[in-house]
């Protein structure tokens, strides 16, 4: 199964990885490096994810990596990473519907 990112998915990591370098930079490093693993293990378990609580549809899931929400829509032959959202903020299913 093939991984890809969402344009906005890949500058929410930006913006995450900016915002826990600015306290620690090995942290962010930490974070990015597991973030990339647990993604990366959507291509050969991609419903190890569990169903996004507030949409309760089969195709669109989560995986959560430290204090984010790594939100995902998958297919038949596709993964898309669709959001990269820390926990305490609210959800937008704007941003993972398409």
């Amino acid at each position: 199964m093939k991984v890809v990112w969402s344009p906005l998915a890949d500058g929410q990591v930006d913006e995450a990885i900016a915002y826990i370098a600015a306290e620690d930079p090995a942290a962010a490093l930490a974070w990015l490096e597991r973030l990339l693993e647990r993604v990366m293990s959507l291509a050969a378990f991609p419903d190890s994810g569990r169903m996004v609580p507030e949409l309760q549809r089969e195709e669109v899931r989560e995986i959560i990596v430290g204090p984010y929400r790594v939100m995902y829509r998958r297919s038949a032959d596709v993964v898309e990473i669709a959001a990269v959202r820390h926990a305490a903020r609210d959800f937008d299913a704007n941003e993972i519907t398409p």
